[in-house]
């Protein structure tokens, strides 16, 4: 019997640390992160010269070959709702090839997806990602607590 309680004891215990444990480490986009203005901007600044500092450089690196129109879709991260903390970034485009079949005239289409991880190092926050990648080129500048840029982390994907 007293087996039985200790374990139902040990068990609510359990029960309740993993609950705590799941309450902090939940994860939201920064939307739902922020709650400055400034933190506002300074993400849609971010995204805003990221897709333009990969228009600048597709047309000689990543847009040679079968898929000329690579397109960036969104870059997200995911944020601990507690500490800032980014859960991953990712990167997702898209692009088409077309094809035309010259004895019907029917156009063939392959549209590839990628879904580009970022390597930022862990436990950094999105604050520091903003704040690190603040320059004008945020997609060669080193992320915060690494050697690495946003741009080495497509060229393993692209």
């Amino acid at each position: 019997m007293l087996r039985h309680v200790l374990f139902v004891a040990v068990a609510m215990f359990t029960s309740v640390a993993s609950a705590q444990s799941t309450a902090r480490t939940q994860y939201t986009d920064p939307y739902g992160y922020f709650t400055t203005d400034a933190q506002y901007e300074a993400w849609y600044s971010l995204r805003a010269r990221l897709a333009t500092g990969f228009d600048d450089v597709c047309g000689d690196t990543f847009c040679e070959g079968d898929f000329s129109n690579i397109a960036s879709l969104r870059f997200e991260c995911s944020v601990q709702r507690g500490s800032g903390r980014i859960g991953g970034c990712v990167w997702s485009f898209a692009a088409s090839s077309e094809e035309i079949v010259p004895t019907t005239g029917r156009i063939e289409v392959l549209q590839p997806t990628w879904q580009c991880p970022i390597p930022v190092a862990p436990h950094t926050t999105i604050d520091a990602l903003l704040a690190g990648l603040a320059g004008d080129d945020p997609l060669h500048t080193p992320l915060p607590g690494t050697t690495l840029s946003v741009y080495d982390g497509l060229t393993h994907c692209l």
